[in-house]
């Protein structure tokens, strides 16, 4: 996949409305649930304990955190987006969120991001993305958003 390129996150008000890029695959690892259970504290078994998640969880196998899917989407942006100089880029939070799926262990995910709307702001611009999570082999989306950032210039 080739990044989408802008001068500024400002020339983006063209794409509202439409789907602005499609992230590349990303494996989601034992070691990073792992590591995003250190992380958060959260060691719940149908995450970390392979063996009895095989035997005793619904879906076989460990699976990550709803979080971990949530915290990589700066990630999925950033491997697709460039949005051109800024001061800073921050996460405003979230409009809505649902996490629709499970996601197995050794996964590959991918996100798209659609603009739905761009607002201009003090310093910057505030964009509002709906943002579906694939996961590869599956009809159904693992995560779906509606996402606030922005950027200031």
């Amino acid at each position: 996949m080739v990044k989408i390129k802008f001068g500024s996150a400002a020339e983006l008000a063209g794409y509202k409305g439409k789907e602005v890029a499609v992230s590349d695959w990303l494996t989601v690892s034992q070691k990073m649930i792992d590591d995003f259970a250190e992380a958060t504290h959260d060691h719940q078994w149908i995450h970390v304990d392979p063996e009895r998640a095989a035997s005793d969880s619904p879906f076989g196998a460990t699976v990550a955190h709803g979080f971990l899917t949530l915290s990589l989407l700066p990630y999925f942006v950033n491997d697709s987006i460039d949005l051109g100089p800024s001061r800073l880029g921050v996460n405003y939070g979230l409009n809505r969120l649902r996490f629709t799926a499970p996601v197995r262990v050794d996964s590959r995910l991918r996100a798209r991001f659609v603009l739905s709307d761009l607002q201009n702001i003090d310093g910057g611009v505030q964009m509002v993305w709906a943002v579906t999570i694939e996961c590869e082999g599956s009809d159904k989306p693992v995560l779906v958003a509606e996402w606030l950032g922005r950027r200031y210039i």
